[in-house]
């Protein structure tokens, strides 16, 4: 074996920091992309011209263009309107829910990214599973793996996206949704059996913060679930108080303490969810969130503190009108703290608690540096939780009531949507150009505004595809995809095309559960294509079932963020995934094989 050259050494050492720095989760993915395209790009290894060329590739153009077109059809109500008519076909038995919500999540899937399929099902699989008798804990992993099966089946999946361009780099032809359909589509039917014969049995039947989410009326006892009455206390401020005359802001007993004034009474005048600016009268009677040890400093103020009585109690959570909202992966949120965001001041809505890994927080709220995931309590109005639930990061799993579909907007939306997809199945247009073109006209005809345009990117995800896209053009440079290539021919292509595919499959898959598919395809794609040319494999066929491979994340909760975004509404632990996952795992790598088989000729 020749020694590695330099170039060849110094793009493992890069790969290998990569690597390290993306399971650490010390520094941000895209920050971590753009440190690789530095390190490429100051070493010579990559050309000026090519450090930059990620962002203007095909790959990125297609994924700027589908979280446009995704976003029109959120935020037109159409897909929200079509997953609960979707969620409400399986009536009340346990199989037909998972069955009716496993398709649906696959269908939306084709059109849609996977996060977004499993991000506008999640509030109708918790309404229609509550209704049902059915606990979320028995539905959501399902709709998670459905999303994921139905990304198989399509080019509108980010490493899907990705394995077509390093097609592309390498001379061959696009791929289509022809490409993927006819495999993917047998894995998905693959899937939903599994999970209706084995994999349902498998699944926790464990509470969780949303359980009782599905009513359109706030739950009664969701105050229950966040453990509310534990915390509540009456705070009378006494004549001659410092706290006499100052607002809720200067008082800072938020800030300073991490309580929260959930009302403040002023004799027969109370005032629910009091603004920031409001004054604090002589007798005022506070009612507060927060740990006994903290409220009790307050009496250094003046002030008497006493556990509440029945009637307040009763008052304030019949006051509460608690909703809550889910921190959506990726969200911008996500590593800030309710007070950097200014929460309070910018949506109206009192934060009253934060659940975290089945344990209610109900002190220092603003302070928690918000993971994706995260279910926040608030009180505030109807109005003020649907203008929450139309900005980008957050999930409102009660809203849907609130939401009014624009008819007109939707079927022009649905249009321009199927408009796109036969453009590209059908190779009129390239899928780059066809999804441009859907995106241009949904402005044009006044669908959505070029803000909305803008804030319906997760620029995010552009830089961090923008900024890995050089490392691929490296590792073909350098040889080191030939040296790797020859590796998986010599050990793997002696026993034929279909091994070396599961080879490749198998590596791919397991790859992905700790980095994600994005970051996998990226840095797999060159390795498998050259593998396959250098083994006389059909390269498309094997750019394939990578890219299938790396939608395969059923294992682990990290693995993809919808499997994070069920976490906290089903109650999941990890090893919840890792259990009714292996069989999934196991079933779509067997379907892969036979679709490998008969639709492709290996």
């Amino acid at each position: 074996m020749l020694w590695l050259s330099w170039a060849e050494m110094y793009l493992l050492v890069v790969i290998a920091g990569a690597l390290v720095l993306f399971l650490s989760n010390r520094l941000p993915p895209d920050l971590v992309a753009l440190l690789v395209l530095l390190a490429l790009g100051l070493s010579g290894l990559v050309s000026p011209a090519q450090v930059i060329a990620g962002f203007g590739s095909p790959a990125v153009v297609t994924i700027l263009g589908l979280f446009i077109i995704t976003a029109t059809l959120e935020r037109t109500g159409v897909v929200a309107w079509l997953s609960e008519r979707l969620a409400r076909i399986a009536g009340g038995s346990e199989s037909g829910l998972i069955g009716v919500l496993m398709g649906a999540g696959a269908l939306l899937s084709l059109v849609m990214n996977n996060i977004a399929a499993g991000a506008v099902l999640l509030p109708a699989a918790v309404r229609v599973a509550t209704r049902a008798s059915i606990r979320p804990s028995r539905v959501l992993m399902p709709l998670s793996y459905g999303t994921l099966v139905g990304g198989m089946a399509t080019i509108f999946t980010t490493a899907n996206i990705l394995l077509s361009a390093n097609l592309q780099e390498y001379g061959f032809r696009e791929l289509t949704m022809l490409d993927f359909l006819p495999t993917g589509g047998l894995i998905v039917v693959a899937g939903i059996a599994y999970m209706l014969l084995v994999g349902r049995h498998l699944l926790p039947n464990r509470e969780s913060s949303t359980r009782e989410l599905a009513q359109y009326t706030p739950p009664p006892d969701l105050p229950d679930t966040y453990q509310l009455d534990e915390r509540l206390w009456e705070v009378r401020v006494l004549p001659g108080s410092p706290l006499v005359g100052s607002s809720l802001y200067k008082s800072r007993i938020g800030a300073e303490l991490g309580i929260t004034v959930l009302e403040i009474q002023h004799g027969q005048h109370v005032v629910a969810t009091p603004p920031p600016q409001t004054i604090i009268g002589t007798n005022a009677l506070l009612l507060v969130l927060g740990r006994e040890e903290r409220v009790r400093q307050l009496e250094t103020t003046g002030t008497e503190v006493c556990h509440t009585s029945h009637e307040i109690h009763t008052r304030a959570t019949e006051a509460l009108y608690p909703s809550e909202i889910i921190v959506a992966p990726r969200s911008p949120a996500i590593g800030r703290t309710l007070s950097e965001m200014r929460f309070r001041s910018t949506t109206g809505l009192l934060a009253v608690a934060l659940w975290r890994g089945g344990r209610s927080y109900r002190t220092d709220v603003g302070k928690f540096r918000l993971q994706e995931g995260d279910a926040l309590l608030v009180q505030g109005s109807a109005e003020q939780v649907q203008a929450l639930a139309n900005e980008p990061g957050y999930i409102v799993p009660d809203v849907s009531h609130l939401h009014r579909p624009d008819l007109r907007k939707g079927l022009w939306a649905a249009g321009i949507a199927a408009l796109v997809i036969g453009l590209s199945t059908f190779g009129v247009l390239s899928t780059a150009l066809a999804v441009l073109l859907g995106a241009a006209v949904l402005v044009l005809v006044g669908i959505m505004r070029m803000e909305e345009l803008y804030s319906a990117v997760e620029w995010r995800i552009v830089f961090l595809i923008a900024g890995m896209t050089p490392l691929s053009v490296a590792i073909q440079e350098t040889g080191l995809a030939e040296r790797v290539g020859e590796a998986f021919v010599s050990l793997i292509a002696p026993y034929g095309a279909l091994a070396l595919v599961a080879g490749l499959y198998l590596f791919t898959m397991l790859l992905g559960q700790a980095l994600g598919g994005q970051v996998t395809a990226l840095v797999v794609g060159p390795f498998a294509i050259t593998a396959a040319t250098q083994a006389n494999v059909n390269p498309i066929a094997v750019a394939v079932a990578v890219a299938i491979a790396c939608s395969a994340s059923f294992l682990t909760p990290v693995a993809h963020p919808v499997n994070l975004l069920m976490m906290n509404p089903g109650g999941y632990v990890p090893g919840d995934f890792f259990r009714v996952g292996s069989g999934m795992a196991v079933v779509s790598f067997v379907a892969l094989l036979v679709g490998m088989m008969v639709f492709w000729g290996m």
